[in-house]
């Protein structure tokens, strides 16, 4: 090792003598030999040691040169745009990096990394992959020729600190008028729906908001890549959807909903509905299922209505008057959040589904104005009296 020079082909070469050496993945041994590669690299200034050994860690064990970003907690989003540098996510910001994949070999390598440990397919017959990393964290990954530009990954972080609505409700998204209405809202089983946008908190909210839901309570949650995390809870259960392949075969949102009306569930909550999983979502929802939650995307409450209408008819033959009275008849209120221009993620509408209508009606309960003080965004209006309600002393909690 006399007057070593590392570069990022060194270092692939390293990496590939350590793991021949070594032979099985053994991690103990795998750090044993970095320790003693590094520690023969005389030409090195200790703090060139120091990062090589990080380096090469990161390259074996973790997860390449993303590895800081994903230890990093101000970090919330990595998005990896083939070979070009890398953005990140801050306090909802992107910022750009100086940080590069070298080649598509190393980037590659990266995902077939999460390929094995999601146990999901993704090749050029199966070019797209969404899945969950160890951590909780959201992976989506789209490879070339689909994505011009080479294969592309973006890292969602799974946010451990909001494990309550009250812990929430610190970072501003919410007062606590609206942490007292959430309790409202959970505790009389109402079924509830977040929109919004992309990035703008729909599931962190969904969590907090389901961490509410009285203990004695059983909840089953369904997604296609799991991120809903309710750590207290004794009786829950939590089901993934499944790419088919090798002989086995797809088990997508749908399947889950209807294996879940048979598992004695208190509470359904799917983590999001964009395609034929809707109608079963409603039929649930009407089916005496109250206190169900989902989220989807969404320009405002209206439109989110309106989504859901057009979804389901488009995998059903019932008539879109009759889909739109069973949306009406199941969801009670929507919660709008937005991420504004500053990045911070804020619950703007909460509106409750008027169910004497026809059409959609929908009355305002908050609405969230960004020019006036944090302290004069109040609620607007009263959650209509029904018998879920006279559970609660509107009076005392809302």
């Amino acid at each position: 090792m006399e007057n070593f020079e590392p570069t990022h082909a060194s270092k692939e070469q390293l990496k590939k003598e350590i793991l021949t050496k070594i032979g099985a993945f053994d991690i103990p041994a795998i750090q044993r030999e970095i320790t003693a590669v590094v520690s023969a690299m005389s030409s090195l200034s200790t703090e060139e040691k120091k990062t090589m050994h990080r380096e090469l860690n990161h390259a074996i064990l973790g997860y390449d040169v993303i590895q800081p970003y994903l230890d990093d907690p101000s970090v919330t989003e990595i998005m990896i745009n083939g070979l070009t540098p890398i953005f990140i996510e801050k306090k909802g910001k992107l910022h750009q990096t100086a940080i590069t994949f070298e080649s598509k070999t190393q980037l590659m390598q990266l995902i077939h990394k999460i390929s094995n440990e999601t146990g999901r397919e993704v090749n050029l017959g199966n070019p797209t992959l969404d899945a969950r990393l160890k951590d909780g964290s959201r992976v989506n990954i789209i490879l070339d020729p689909v994505a011009l530009t080479g294969p592309h990954v973006t890292i969602r972080k799974f946010k451990k600190n909001f494990n309550s609505a009250g812990e929430l409700m610190q970072t501003g998204m919410f007062d606590i008028n609206i942490l007292k209405l959430f309790e409202v809202l959970a505790y009389c089983k109402y079924n509830l729906f977040i929109a919004g946008g992309t990035g703008s908190g729909k599931t962190t909210l969904l969590n907090c908001i389901a961490g509410l839901v009285p203990e004695d309570e059983r909840i089953i949650t369904i997604e296609d890549a799991a991120e809903i995390n309710l750590p207290t809870r004794k009786n829950i259960v939590s089901l993934e959807t499944r790419k088919g392949h090798s002989g086995t075969f797809d088990i997508d949102m749908s399947h889950l909903i209807k294996n879940a009306l048979r598992m004695r569930p208190d509470r359904i909550i799917v983590g999001e509905v964009r395609g034929e999983e809707v109608i079963d979502m409603l039929q649930a929802m009407n089916t005496g299922h109250d206190g169900s939650m989902s989220t989807g995307h969404s320009n405002t409450p209206l439109d989110m209505l309106t989504r859901l209408e057009v979804i389901a008819s488009s995998h059903t033959d019932i008539h879109h008057s009759l889909i739109r009275r069973q949306i009406i008849s199941a969801i009670d209120f929507i919660i709008f959040v937005e991420k504004l221009p500053d990045g911070q993620r804020r619950v703007t509408k909460i509106q409750e589904v008027d169910k004497t209508a026809s059409d959609y009606v929908l009355f305002p309960l908050y609405e969230y104005a960004s020019a006036a003080p944090a302290s004069t965004a109040t609620l607007k209006g009263h959650i209509k009296q029904d018998e879920r309600l006279k559970r609660f002393s509107s009076d005392e909690k809302v």
